[in-house]
């Protein structure tokens, strides 16, 4: 595995927090938001493009944007790692079986060559509905799973007690009119050993910020 770097853990920023949270109480952190993508949605509406590519596009540019979003555990070298990069599992949703199938899609910076390569995968894998899951031949992809049926007020991902997963688990639900604005429900999953409730907070400031930016660049064009 290449692409990363090994956290010292004696110098790392966070260390009694890490120490805490790994030893003595192991958990996860997860908060429920709305996000107002008023704005996102018009642009997008204007442009012809899709939504959900150019959301799961500004949330790779988020994530990406910190090291503390970066992070993962290895367990078999008891290693604290930073990833130079995290990629995108997102989903295709298989009518005729009502089953998922993960899609590994690469982050580019270069947010045309992002889209269309997020498009392709995603018309590659709706021809085959097995699950082909490979979390070792992709170990810093983090999921990104898009609940298009509801527009929900809470959601909470569990993993064993324990279990030292340190990337984010990202789930976005439908928008919804409320008092004249579009309103979308975004849940984010961390491992309270490296994110507590600033840096997941932190990703719905950064994600509004960078959809205003979005939404004024495209503006321009």
């Amino acid at each position: 595995m290449t692409g990363y770097r090994i956290v010292d853990r004696s110098s790392y920023y966070r260390s009694g927090v890490y120490r805490h949270f790994t030893e003595d109480c192991k958990c996860s952190v997860s908060m429920t938001a709305r996000i107002d993508v008023t704005d996102m949605v018009r642009s997008c509406r204007e442009s012809g493009s899709k939504f959900y590519i150019d959301f799961l596009y500004l949330l790779c540019k988020v994530l990406n944007s910190r090291d503390d979003y970066r992070m993962q555990y290895l367990w078999q070298s008891d290693e604290l790692i930073c990833f130079d990069q995290i990629n995108p599992t997102q989903y295709v949703f298989h009518e005729e079986t009502e089953t998922c199938t993960p899609v590994y899609t690469t982050y580019y910076e270069d947010y045309k060559k992002f889209y269309e390569c997020a498009l392709r995968d995603l018309e590659e894998a709706k021809k085959d509905a097995a699950y082909k899951l490979d979390p070792e031949g992709h170990p810093n992809w983090f999921d990104a799973s898009y609940i298009s049926w509801l527009s929900y007020d809470s959601m909470n991902i569990e993993l064993p007690d324990g279990y030292l997963y340190y990337l984010p688990i990202v789930n976005w639900g439908r928008y919804m009119e409320e008092s004249g604005r579009l309103m979308m429900p975004v849940t984010v999953r961390m491992n309270h050993a490296v994110a507590d409730g600033f840096l997941v907070a932190n990703v719905y400031r950064l994600l509004e910020r960078e959809m205003a930016a979005f939404f004024n660049q495209q503006s321009m064009n």
